[in-house]
């Protein structure tokens, strides 16, 4: 399961970042480290980006990019 595979208001606990050099880093960068919980806020209309909260934050990111960061869903 990816971010992008999670429904509005449903979370999961990232598991492993994808992407490679630079961009890797960027998703480090901005706080998207295995053992984070992450939550899918909004959706824009067309689908695409998406708006998760992450350590606190709002943080949106396109959908390409969160086809790369694995999760493990979160049991409620």
């Amino acid at each position: 399961m990816t971010i992008d595979d999670l429904q509005i208001g449903q979370q999961g606990v990232i598991s492993a970042v994808g992407g490679e050099g630079a961009l890797r880093l960027r998703f480090l960068d901005m706080g998207l480290i295995p053992g984070t919980c992450v939550l899918l806020q909004k959706v824009a209309p067309m689908g695409d980006p998406i708006q998760i909260q992450v350590r606190g934050y709002e943080l949106t990111i396109r959908r390409e990019d969160a086809r790369m960061i694995r999760l493990q869903e979160v049991e409620e």
